[in-house]
């Protein structure tokens, strides 16, 4: 439906490369995936549903919050977002340098709160005023003195309101803070799942490079584990395949484009239909690997040498049998 009526708000995706996508990335029960997309929440769906529910997704998001509309029209039970977290985009660099700590959440929903307290206040405060406005509009054209009466009997007093009005708000105050406490616990969660390091898998679809993504996601996955890169263009993957070939650590990397075409099949009219998608998007997928390091691990280099030294001599008997041929 997002592919026929709106295809730009889930970057043109067709649902053969979304197929394609959750095939190459191994989305199984059990998994421990990453994902970060900006298709509405299609791409979670889909990878939510075949999970069934088993496992951990964490959705990295760009802005203020992650968007679910898509995701919402699946119609998943409460057990599904048990094993769903989210954590902001923005945070991922200071989670990679050691650098990522509590209170750089907590700051946060205190700035959110304030800005939403002071829109609230203005809200109010142009409302007293519209309504100060329409009634000094509507004073000169009552005439009649008997109707001033009755507007002033219908109108109730604002000093019964006001006790009211703040329990509202204080209970509104009080939801608010406990949704934010929520929201901080489920970010700390999901920064503690990130630095174990050891995802299953990534899913990358968004409308961003997807060099700079894939580069600083990459850590987060543990070796020999499947990665997929969604895009519209080919132009971006190319130069992200490059990268990761002078980066490494990386195998059986491949980009990808799946063609599709839809037949007719009738009773003595089976053909190929004469119009067709003209593209769905390109997939870069490959598989991470452990990186050998030996110039920044000191031992290793002390193992290579002594492999080296071993290769190079020859065996005692050899040795023997050459002293004996010389005398």
């Amino acid at each position: 439906m997002y592919y026929a009526r709106e295809p730009g708000k889930i970057n043109h995706m067709r649902y053969d490369t979304l197929a394609q996508m959750l095939t190459l990335g191994n989305i199984r029960a059990g998994n421990k995936m990453i994902v970060m997309e900006t298709c509405a929440g299609l791409v979670l769906g889909a990878m939510m549903e075949r999970m069934g529910g088993f496992g951990s997704i964490i959705q990295l998001y760009p802005g203020g919050g992650p968007v679910r509309a898509a995701t919402a029209c699946f119609g998943f039970p409460k057990s599904f977002l048990s094993g769903l977290y989210e954590f902001p985009l923005n945070k991922v660099g200071s989670l990679l340098n050691g650098t990522f700590s509590a209170e750089m959440l907590s700051s946060e929903p205190k700035d959110s709160a304030s800005v939403e307290e002071s829109s609230d206040t203005l809200e109010e405060k142009q409302t007293s005023e519209q309504e100060n406005e329409d009634s000094m509009a509507e004073a000169p054209e009552s005439n009649h003195p008997k109707e001033q009466g009755a507007v002033e009997i219908i109108s109730p007093d604002p000093a019964y309101k006001e006790p009211k009005e703040r329990g509202s708000k204080k209970d509104y105050s009080q939801e608010k803070q406990r949704r934010q406490e929520e929201q901080r616990k489920r970010h700390l969660e999901a920064a503690a799942l990130l630095s174990e390091r050891n995802a299953d898998g990534l899913i990358v679809a968004s409308r961003f490079h997807p060099t700079p993504l894939l580069l600083s996601l990459l850590d987060f996955v543990a070796p020999s584990r499947p990665f997929v890169v969604y895009c519209q263009y080919k132009e971006p993957l190319l130069e992200c395949y490059t990268k990761l070939r002078e980066r490494g650590g990386v195998i059986n990397l491949r980009l990808s484009e799946t063609w599709l075409r839809n037949y007719q099949v009738l009773p003595d009219r089976s053909h190929p239909k004469l119009l067709m998608s003209g593209g769905g998007g390109y997939l870069l997928s490959g598989f991470t690997v452990a990186m050998e390091n030996l110039k920044a691990d000191p031992s290793l280099k002390s193992n290579s040498s002594t492999l080296e030294l071993h290769e190079t001599e020859e065996p005692a008997a050899k040795k023997w049998k050459y002293l004996e041929s010389d005398s």
